[in-house]
Parts: C-alpha cells; structure tokens; sequence
C-alpha cells in the first residue's frame, strides 16, 4: 500500500469513526484529525471506559487498546503490514462501538 493510500484508508477511519468515540466523551467531533489525534482520541476514550464500573464498557476499553496499537504500527511499520493492520484496526474499532451502544 502506497503512501498516498495509507493516508486515505487511515483517514476514511478517522472520518467513520471519530463522531461516535467523541461522543462516548462529550467532545465534539474533531474535524480533519490526524493520525496522532485519532489514536489521542481512541486513548482518551478507552481511559474513560476503563474507569467505567459496568463490564460491557470496561470489555469495550479493552477492544479499544487493540486498533490503538494496529494504528500506531501501520503508521511506523513495514508498508507490506499496513493493510492488514488498518483492516485490524477497523474491525475493533467497529466492536468496541458496538460494545458501548
């Protein structure tokens, strides 16, 4: 995957995915974050569903540990990974949402 890809497919991410983690923590949706922001955002909602005493949200923070750190690798990684950990990264971020709804 090309550079020019990994930086749409990880925005297309951002842009899916960041209204409804934002929501979790009473922010507004960040508008055209970077890669650095989305995993801040991910981080910031997986601390305050950590400190959640109901098991579905604190299963949910534990789904939401695993797209940070496919994130952060797609970003620093070999490029042959990068599909595979965004494709990752999607499917738990799209779990952990599930989790808490």
């Amino acid at each position: 995957m090309d550079t020019q890809t990994r930086a749409h497919t990880f925005t297309a991410l951002a842009v899916c995915f960041s209204a409804d983690l934002a929501t979790f923590i009473a922010e507004d949706t960040p508008q055209d974050p970077s890669p650095a922001g989305f995993i801040d955002l991910i981080d910031r909602v997986r601390n305050v569903l950590g400190s959640a005493s109901l098991g579905s949200l604190q299963e949910a923070e534990e789904e939401l540990d695993a797209p940070a750190t496919y994130l952060t690798d797609a970003l620093n990684g070999a490029e042959d990974d990068q599909a595979t950990l965004l494709a990752c990264a999607r499917t738990h971020l799209r779990d952990a949402i599930e989790g808490i709804n």
